[in-house]
């Protein structure tokens, strides 16, 4: 090591996620971190990080790191296929992390099921539920949208988009809840089972509403459009099916619950700039990412392993160990971004990474947007001169993003 290098403070004096100060502005500690060089070492999460976007896009678009969850040091030991739950039969043998040249191929031959028409029809499936959840509040003086309105909007959106049956919905919404927590490398491993349980109950439901489908196709619907794929397809089939759902419920329900609660903040934060945002549905996906890099509300990033001992950025990386890619520690860096924290919602992205790159970006991304959309809009329409009631304190214990123990507002109605 170099004297200057021995010199330098611990980073995890400089960088931790979960303190208070990261939580009201983790400007200072995203910039500290990627200061270090390109591929940092953190001790508390036995982890490199990888700070440069150049060299997260290159590794996004030549997937030289493993997604496989099995492949951390960590793990525990990866099922053989004749001890397979059915989680893990759609991990394992049909995980779209786990296999590039899988991934590649669903992606392709599903994308007629992510058209534009496809997702207005989800729309209009949507649009109803989210009149109700507000219909619900009515008209009091104040509301807490996370509990009224957020926690809802997940649930509401995977039961919709598949075309879940009321008599399923308790079992669905609890697996909208933990789905993330299936692969944590964080949390406990009896934690990450609790939640593969609830996955193993929602793929029984799936399988069931699955076969009613297949009996009677709906014209427009995102499941029947699916099952033609399937049909016209030899190396597409159910567990296919299955594990796209997962995902999409994966990167739908924490994702989704964080940005309902930072666009609302966001924007109450600076009104000037929400008839900007809401001014049409294409508006509002270039606000959307403004919103999440104005927020700065990530923790972790996107967790990758090494297939092998390998050099990489100039260290060397033992195969197993994590590498998380952070392309959020860019956000208020001003060699990115002028004015970073200003909140500009007509802000251009070149490329815009919120939802990943090249062959990882996230397929269920439209669909993300435009329920955020109606909902923004739905919240807006109802109470136009809506306010924060109060300065939200932030919570501390998720583990994935900073979110607020509460989002008050006064609805001002006169």
């Amino acid at each position: 090591m170099s004297a200057s290098a021995s010199t330098l403070p611990p980073i995890e004096s400089l960088f931790d996620p979960n303190s208070k100060s990261y939580a009201e502005n983790p400007a200072p500690q995203c910039l500290a971190i990627a200061a270090r060089g390109p591929l940092v070492w953190y001790a508390p999460w036995q982890a490199w990080i990888m700070t440069q976007m150049p060299d997260i896009m290159d590794c996004w678009k030549r997937e030289y790191l493993s997604s496989d969850f099995y492949d951390w040091e960590f793990a525990p030991p990866r099922p053989t296929e004749e001890n397979w739950n059915k989680f893990e039969k759609a991990l394992v043998g049909h995980s779209l992390l786990a296999d590039p040249d899988h991934h590649r191929l669903v992606r392709r031959i599903t994308s007629p099921a992510f058209s534009r028409n496809v997702v207005d029809n989800i729309q209009r499936q949507i649009e109803p539920h989210v009149t109700r959840l507000f219909d619900d509040i009515g008209t009091p003086e104040s509301f807490d949208y996370i509990t009224e309105v957020a926690q809802h909007i997940p649930f509401i959106s995977i039961t919709a988009m598949v075309g879940v049956p009321e008599k399923y919905w308790p079992e669905m919404k609890r697996v909208t809840q933990t789905f993330t927590e299936t692969w944590n490398p964080t949390i406990s491993e009896e934690r990450r089972l609790r939640a593969q349980e609830d996955s193993n109950k929602a793929i029984d439901i799936l399988q069931v509403v699955i076969a009613e489908r297949r009996e009677n196709p709906q014209e427009g619907d995102f499941l029947s459009a699916l099952l033609k794929i399937e049909a016209a397809n030899e190396n597409f089939n159910e567990w296919d099916i299955i594990t796209l759902i997962l995902a999409l419920i994966g990167a739908g329900a924490d994702t989704t619950l964080i940005a309902q609660q930072w666009s609302v903040y966001a924007l109450l934060k600076s009104p000037d700039q929400v008839p900007y945002a809401l001014e049409s549905a294409d508006a509002f996906s270039n606000a959307f990412s403004e919103i999440m890099r104005w927020s700065g509300n990530s923790k972790m990033g996107f967790a990758r392993y090494a297939p092998s001992d390998m050099q990489l950025l100039g260290q060397e990386v033992k195969k197993g160990q994590m590498v998380l890619m952070m392309p959020h520690l860019k956000d208020h860096d001003p060699a990115y971004f002028s004015n970073p924290e200003k909140l500009d919602v007509r802000r251009k992205f070149e490329p815009d990474v919120l939802f990943g790159y090249g062959p990882r970006f996230c397929i269920g991304a439209a669909l993300a947007k435009r329920q955020l959309y109606l909902t923004m809009g739905e919240m807006f329409k109802r109470f136009p001169n809506i306010s924060l009631a109060e300065e939200p304190e932030r919570d501390l214990e998720d583990h994935n993003a900073v979110v607020f123990k509460r989002l008050l507002l006064n609805t001002n109605i006169k």
